[in-house]
């Protein structure tokens, strides 16, 4: 018999950690090839890891709520054959010392050059790895973390009012280091923000108290619903918002869609719905405005190269996602409809992986799915602009021809753009809207798919 180590596989270039939701095998239980053992949260999507061998779980090595790097062994499997030799429980296993992770660790307080830290780097190599505590409200900190607080006597008040910058307003190392640093000066990063106007938005803003009127019900926001909120308000705060909105005029693409779907089914096996058409007019327009296809950093434009469409979708739970079609101008119309229908579908089945929301540069919402004649979204930040379509409603219109003006029914439907007026004026953002209409308008219906 062998040992396998279940490592939390990479997720993205842009995720590092996840935490530990729910195991879904115990100790001693079968797992078969690609079965799932355990699901996992990063501050973008839930997912699940499966195991690449048939086995016996043999042991558990992090549990639920944990935060594990990417590339740690998570459990252990017992395997038919030769494995890999066991490794330590998380129980049993000393922690890096933060003067070894320092030593490696470029932004470390190492080159703050604060006295006191000497000191501190010295008395922390004995720190051992504790179980991960939380505060009252089940706020949770690494080993790591929970230990340089013990060995520099701040208090679990104190740890709690301290702002993290992880996943999640999770308090990282360095945000404990520069609490620290912060104190032996005099006054703390949280303090000063106190003597200080509100610059953003942040999760321990005071909760506005609400009177309970008899027969309420209280229902707490789910993980997900939490990051959406955060990231919502934060967004508002963030970019001074202004809209745009124009009437398409859709008859030639509703026609040319209504011509090509049966076979366009026929062919490849799935529906090819508007989403895709609509996609394809905005990335279209975004290499005719590179300048809405942008993010803000200070007072720096960070001009995206890629042309990354975020899609926002509906979970099962209610809650909103938004899977990303990567370099969306490079696909076919086959491409983004084959994408659109892949990302819709995993979204619906909670298979999602974490790098599928990651790297977006512009944002649409179809709220014409809904019903919806047109609405004013959120800014996805970091991103500068995000657009919303409302239903298709067939309207009478006043067309002019060589022998007149007459009144036709038309299909029609309404395009919001919601920019931010920092770098998008309303000028730019106008014609961008329009130009978008105008690919939509100008369809053509002889196109061959």
């Amino acid at each position: 018999m062998g040992i396998y180590k279940l490592l939390l596989p990479k997720m993205g270039e842009s995720v590092s950690e996840a935490t530990l939701t729910k195991w879904l095998k115990t100790v001693g239980e079968p797992v078969q090839e690609d079965e799932a053992v355990v699901e996992i949260a990063t501050d973008k999507v839930d997912s699940d890891v499966p195991s690449p061998v048939q086995g016996v779980l043999k042991e558990i090595l992090f549990r639920e709520g944990q935060v594990v790097q990417v590339g740690e062994a998570i459990a252990l499997i017992e395997i038919e054959g030769e494995g890999e030799e066991p490794v330590i429980a998380v129980e049993e296993r000393q922690e890096t010392s933060p003067k070894e992770e320092l030593e490696g660790d470029k932004d470390g307080v190492q080159e703050l050059d604060i006295p006191g830290v000497q000191e501190l780097e010295e008395r922390t190599d004995e720190i051992i790895e504790h179980p991960v505590l939380t505060n009252s409200e089940g706020r949770f900190y690494s080993p790591l973390v929970k230990s340089i607080a013990q060995q520099e006597g701040i208090s679990q008040e104190e740890l709690d009012r301290i702002m993290g910058s992880g996943a999640e307003g999770r308090v990282t190392k360095q945000d404990v280091l520069d609490y620290i640093a912060a104190r032996m000066h005099g006054s703390t990063r949280e303090e000063k923000k106190a003597s200080e106007p509100a610059k953003e938005y942040t999760p321990s803003t005071p909760v506005q108290s609400v009177r309970n009127m008899g027969g309420d019900e209280i229902i707490e926001m789910d993980r997900m619903r939490r990051l959406i909120a955060d990231h919502m308000v934060q967004s508002v705060h963030t970019s001074p918002h202004v809209f745009s909105v124009v009437e398409a005029d859709v008859t030639e693409l509703v026609n040319w869609r209504n011509k090509v779907k049966d076979g366009f089914k026929k062919r490849e096996g799935e529906n090819i719905t508007f989403t895709p058409l609509i996609i394809e007019a905005i990335t279209r327009a975004l290499k005719d405005f590179p300048m809405i296809n942008v993010s803000v950093e200070g007072y720096n434009i960070i001009k995206r190269k890629h042309i990354n469409i975020g899609m926002a979708a509906a979970l099962p739970s209610g809650n909103l996602i938004v899977p990303v079609i990567k370099d969306a101008d490079q696909l076919s119309l086959v491409g983004l409809s084959k994408a659109v229908n892949d990302l819709a579908n995993r979204a619906r089945n909670n298979q999602l992986k974490p790098d599928d929301t990651q790297g977006g540069t512009f944002t649409f919402t179809n709220i014409g799915a809904f019903g919806n004649i047109f609405g004013m979204p959120i800014i996805n930040q970091p991103q500068a602009a995000i657009m919303a379509v409302g239903t298709i409603t067939k309207k009478p219109a006043v067309l002019e021809t060589e022998h007149g003006d007459v009144i036709a029914i038309r299909h029609k439907m309404y395009l919001t753009m919601s920019y931010d007026h920092r770098v998008i004026d309303g000028a730019l953002g106008g014609s961008f809207v329009r130009r978008v209409a105008d690919y939509l308008e100008n369809w053509d219906k002889s196109r061959v798919i």
